[in-house]
């Protein structure tokens, strides 16, 4: 399924995910934020810290909202993002952050489950979306449970760690109060998205198209 460009009206519902995994009921919260955009409501996280990579002063910080089911942010993640750490990252001219804003429900479930693997490690969690990407193919199937079990176990959680992971209804709400934000707030509404210091950058990009907004930023 093909979701970048997909518009999403409001935030997507999370309800069911629970019901969808097997597992107990959760339930989603409500009241959308309204308000105007700046690149200090971009900058600023909502419910949940921010995972980024890089100086937290740097001259530019990428904010990038992704689905960890878009095909799409899949291929951004592997044939793009790795040139980005390298010339940019890893030599500390850029921040990137990384914020999840999940069109389905297995997509919920995968956010989840690398917020519960991370925990406040910035470098862990971009390790565990990597593998969430590189092997969408897979856990995306008909056995997103059992697939998700095992990518925890390979992170030193156990299948009963996960399932804990998967019915953590304050996580769930924190992730759906982030995707909400931004859909009412910055008005993100497919993925990829990218904001370079505050400017939006919609859909699949390349590397070249990045660096043309990023040097000149760095520069000033």
């Amino acid at each position: 399924m093909i979701i970048t460009r997909r518009v999403v009206n409001t935030a997507v519902s999370l309800t069911g995910l629970a019901a969808f995994l097997g597992l107990a009921p959760l339930r989603l919260i409500g009241e959308a934020l309204a308000q105007s955009a700046t690149a200090a409501d971009v900058a600023k996280p909502v419910s949940l810290p921010d995972m980024a990579l890089g100086p937290k002063d740097a001259a530019v910080t990428i904010t990038e909202y992704a689905s960890m089911t878009c095909p799409h942010c899949a291929r951004f993640a592997e044939d793009v993002f790795p040139k980005i750490k390298a010339e940019y990252i890893d030599t500390h001219k850029i921040r990137y952050v990384f914020r999840e804003f999940p069109l389905d429900l297995k997509a919920a479930a995968g956010a989840m489950l690398a917020r519960c693997i991370a925990k406040d490690d910035g470098a862990k969690y971009f390790a565990v979306i990597d593998t969430l990407f590189r092997s969408q193919d897979t856990w995306t199937g008909s056995k997103t449970t059992e697939s998700l079990k095992l990518i925890g176990k390979q992170t030193g959680l156990t299948g009963d760690e996960v399932e804990s992971c998967l019915k953590d209804q304050a996580l769930l709400d924190k992730i759906a109060a982030d995707q909400k934000y931004a859909n009412e707030v910055l008005k993100v509404n497919s993925t990829p998205t990218f904001f370079i210091n505050g400017e939006m950058v919609k859909g699949e990009t390349s590397f070249e198209e990045l660096k043309k907004k990023i040097d000149p930023l760095l520069k000033k």
